[in-house]
């Protein structure tokens, strides 16, 4: 089996995910994680299949068609995770919406090495106070002998100064939040 990972965007309408599983399957394909949502009145997608070897060249193909139904997808080669020597994190930031949230936080995470492994943002009406709120949530992949105690007040440092609620806590790898 080879994995591939696909990414999808095109006007939201219903039978799009049906449209792209049929043909996973037709092509002996394994649905494996994705990740999708209409954003902006179109749908995006993100997620990983794995297919026979053999009938790789065929699904490129079926999948092509998709693009006169006005869904764009793009398949690369993915590799299976690798067992790596990490520490799981995950991040959680809520606070009044403004320009800079996750490219502050994004830079300071590379200062220490850290991996975005999955990042969901979200603005929501404050209630009562008007205006929107920023939602933040993060799996972070932290390298082994990271000084966790300084990754951590390095954020809360960055949540003062972007007036932000945030909170880092230990993770299980491979365990996925839950709605």
């Amino acid at each position: 089996m080879k994995d591939l990972v696909l990414t999808l965007i095109g006007p939201d309408r219903p039978g799009l995910v049906e449209s792209l599983a049929k043909r996973v399957a037709d092509h002996g394909g394994n649905w494996l994680e994705s990740r999708m949502a209409r954003l902006g009145g179109q749908f995006a997608g993100i997620l990983r299949i794995e297919v026979p070897g053999d009938r790789v060249e065929a699904l490129h193909a079926a999948l092509a068609e998709l693009e006169a139904e006005g869904l764009r997808v793009v398949a690369e080669s993915g590799a299976r995770p690798a067992d790596a020597d990490l520490q799981a994190m995950e991040l959680e930031l809520l606070g009044q919406d403004h320009p800079g949230i996750v490219r502050k936080v994004s830079e300071m995470l590379l200062g220490h090495g850290v991996n975005i492994a999955e990042l969901t943002t979200d603005t929501v009406s404050a209630p009562m106070a008007g205006g929107l709120l920023f939602s933040a949530k993060a799996r972070l992949h932290v390298p082994a002998g990271t000084d966790t105690d300084r990754l951590r007040r390095d954020l809360e440092k960055i949540a003062d100064d972007l007036m932000v609620d945030l909170r880092l806590v230990q993770a299980v790898i491979g365990a996925r939040a839950r709605s």
